[in-house]
């Protein structure tokens, strides 16, 4: 090749040069991010998350349901696990996370070249076919320019994509348990319904019985009919809620068919013996919480974008165009050929837009991340303080309720039963007594599942996933779009 062969190839070579692209691993990869996921939901909940993107996958979550669905009772650690390996929303989720990584792989490399060539004198016999032929490369300089600031600004939205997979984690984890409390309790309320069913029964029968005799008015009489009535209807509501909060339990879990046949324990467990002390709880839950991690990232992805739209204020465009020109002439028998190379700077001149919209709009979209952030983090500290009281006072209405009112009414029911014994209380005070007691099970149970659910929301006041999770994925796309 010539001199003229090789300064002809670093014209035309110089855009695809800049135009190289570079990829990273860890964006291209399938599973992108989802170690981060897995590390912050065994954080939070200390169980495990697939994400599912092949059959073998598929057939090994599904076969790991099954094996915990084998076992007698599905208790609320094993609800929480069937969940992250089985709930297709969750997958659906882990699909936005795919995206994300994905948008930032695309953010590493550069934009393909654009390549034109064009000829002259097409179909002129006597200047062979073609006078000229004419070929250019352009390429985008800005965006080589801007490279690594695009990069960190995708970087930082991959990573806020990873959180907010790890907060959806932590939300069905939190969600799932909270149905597995009222699935439990609302079955052990139609348990002590039904016996308080039979004790009303009893009554309702004697009543019947002591009409037949004379012995007992019909207003009387009614009054124990009317209360086997009304506790027949509280039954049926009972029984009814239970049956919707299994269904709710259910599609938390993303069982269906014969795999929604599972059964529940009896009772909900024991009140601990010890409550977990949380002195720090604020603190803890400011290094903790996901949804504050993702305001702190989305911070930072607007501060670099401001600077992105900074670095292009006055010039948006900036391309380079490169290219050679072949031309060929006959003269008598002899044809030349004379190749000449160009070279283009091609932008626009800000003459009417300098720029200063975008710029406002940019710092005002910081503007508006930085606040969101500071009253995410007094609403954090709020919500871990209000998560901790309300463990701690539910334990002791429960403990008050375990303690002291079921064993008066015991004692009550006690007495009730020697005095009928010795022929000086009657059936229907003995019967009422055992209706009143069973009254009290029921508001210990009540409180008792409200101690569990606290708990539950103790640990998503320090991690994250509770109610303002939903509030977090509703302005993720709003930040998103300030760019």
């Amino acid at each position: 090749m010539n001199r003229q062969g090789f300064k002809l190839a670093a014209i035309i070579g110089l855009p695809l040069l800049l135009a190289g692209c570079a990829t990273n691993a860890e964006y291209s990869a399938n599973d992108a991010g989802f170690t981060a996921v897995e590390a912050k939901v065994g954080a939070g909940t200390a169980k495990k998350s697939v994400w599912i993107q092949n059959r073998n996958q598929a057939e090994k979550a599904r076969a790991q349901v099954k094996t915990l669905l084998a076992r007698k009772s599905v208790d609320a650690d094993t609800a929480v696990q069937i969940a992250l390996l089985n709930n297709k929303g969750l997958q659906a989720a882990y699909a936005d996370l795919g995206e994300a990584s994905a948008d930032a792989w695309q953010a590493t490399m550069l934009l393909n070249p654009t390549v034109s060539i064009g000829t002259t004198g097409i179909g002129a016999p006597e200047l062979q076919a073609y006078r000229a032929i004419e070929g250019l490369v352009t390429t985008n300089i800005l965006a080589l320019m801007t490279r690594e600031k695009t990069i960190a600004v995708a970087d930082a939205r991959f990573r806020q994509a990873q959180l907010a997979a790890a907060l959806r984690t932590l939300a069905l984890a939190a969600e799932t348990r909270r149905a597995w409390v009222e699935t439990v309790s609302a079955w052990e309320t139609v348990a002590q319904l039904n016996r308080a069913q039979a004790a009303a029964d009893a009554s309702s029968e004697l009543a019947a019985k002591l009409g037949e005799t004379g012995s007992m008015g019909k207003g009387d009489q009614a009054r124990e009919h009317v209360f086997n009535a009304e506790l027949a209807g509280q039954v049926a509501e009972a029984r009814l809620a239970a049956r919707l909060a299994k269904e709710n339990l259910t599609r938390k879990m993303g069982l269906w068919g014969g795999d929604a046949d599972y059964e529940v324990p009896n009772r909900l467990p024991d009140l601990p013996k010890t409550l977990s002390r949380r002195d720090s709880i604020e603190a803890e839950a400011l290094k903790r919480r996901v949804d504050l991690q993702m305001a702190r990232l989305d911070l930072e992805a607007v501060a670099k974008s401001y600077r992105l739209t900074e670095a292009t204020r006055f010039v948006s465009d900036l391309t380079l165009v490169a290219g050679a020109e072949a031309e060929r002439e006959r003269e008598d028998e002899d044809t030349k050929v004379e190749t000449t190379g160009q070279a283009e700077l091609e932008f626009s001149i800000p003459i009417f837009d300098t720029g200063q919209a975008r710029m406002r709009k940019a710092e005002l979209a910081h503007m508006r991340a930085a606040n969101l952030l500071a009253e995410k983090a007094v609403n954090v500290r709020s919500e871990a303080r209000s998560a901790y009281q309300a463990y701690r006072s539910r334990y002791d209405i429960a403990r008050h309720y375990r303690n002291n009112v079921v064993p008066l009414r015991s004692k009550i029911e006690e007495e009730a039963t020697l005095s009928y014994n010795g022929m000086i209380t009657s059936t229907f005070e003995l019967l009422a007594d055992t209706r009143a007691k069973v009254d009290s099970v029921i508001l210990t149970i009540n409180a008792k599942r409200e101690f569990w659910l606290a708990d539950a929301d103790l640990m998503t006041a320090i991690h994250g996933g509770g109610a303002e999770s939903a509030e977090v994925e509703t302005a993720a796309p709003a930040a998103a779009d300030a760019d």
